[in-house]
């Protein structure tokens, strides 16, 4: 296995320039991904160590946009004061202590995974990614970036550099995320919501998502209009809501649990 630990983002640009790399952050589902494969299947490709790069760890507010870049571990986000105390309180709620100290945002976000804990948050927030590399730099929304398990649209010579995120006014906001246990547990169904509700109780702004019920995340523009467009919700509204959304829900079988 041959392994790089470049000094700066523009000496990764120019290593992943040369293909066949594959770039590794915090490495907490390293093993768990590669445990079929050989030696021999590990060493064919070089890999990057970029959890160092201090421009890839950044956590900055700019023009009401909160930035967070792909190498900032979880604890560092939990601890940042600039980080709105709600999305503290989603990544608080990923793996143990000891991972979060390692484990990445931007790990979280290229895994792909359906259950990923930071995704409906992410999903819900419609944040965007900034993708780097020697040609251009470019934002693309997260629900673009992310194909299915495991598929993302990341080029060889290509690199997420920070999650973009607009702080919005939203003033209620509600996270569920439901295990076999209360910590350290793989979700078998998470839930993001955050709505704006003006002086007089009524809907103005609302975004729903939903994980690890789907091969990917779960979220539907359409349905958010209408749920705005209704201002108020009866018991009828909520049972049509809830049957739009089951139509969307496709269950998994993995690791975790059977299909339901």
């Amino acid at each position: 296995m041959v392994a790089s630990i470049p000094n700066n983002l523009s000496e990764v640009i120019e290593i992943l320039k040369t293909g066949n790399c594959r770039i590794v952050a915090g490495a907490t589902d390293f093993m768990v991904k590669n445990k079929k494969k050989s030696r021999d299947e590990l060493s064919k490709k070089r890999y990057i160590l970029i959890s160092s790069i201090e421009d890839l760890k950044k956590i900055e507010v700019i023009e009401n946009k909160l930035k967070i870049g792909a190498c900032a571990t979880c604890s560092e986000i939990i601890d940042s004061p600039i980080v709105p105390q709600f999305i503290k309180d989603v990544i608080e709620t990923m793996a143990s202590p000891a991972i979060r100290n390692t484990a990445t945002l931007g790990g979280n976000i290229c895994n792909a995974s359906p259950v990923g804990d930071s995704l409906p948050l992410l999903y819900a927030l419609e944040a965007k990614l900034l993708i780097a590399s020697n040609k251009e730099e470019k934002l693309i929304p997260i629900e673009e970036f992310i194909k299915g398990p495991g598929k993302i649209i990341l080029e060889e010579y290509e690199l997420l550099k920070e999650i973009v995120i607009n702080l919005s006014d939203f003033n209620k906001i509600y996270f569920k995320k439901v295990g076999t246990r209360n910590s350290i547990a793989l979700a078998k169904l998470s839930f993001f919501g955050m709505a704006k509700l003006n002086e007089n109780n009524e809907i103005e702004n609302i975004k729903l998502s939903f994980g690890a019920v789907a091969p990917t995340i779960v979220k539907n523009k359409d349905l958010e209009q209408k749920i705005v467009s209704l201002k108020t919700l009866t018991k009828d509204h909520v049972e049509k809501i809830l049957t739009n959304y089951r139509e969307l829900i496709k269950p998994i079988t993995d690791q975790r649990s059977d299909e339901y």
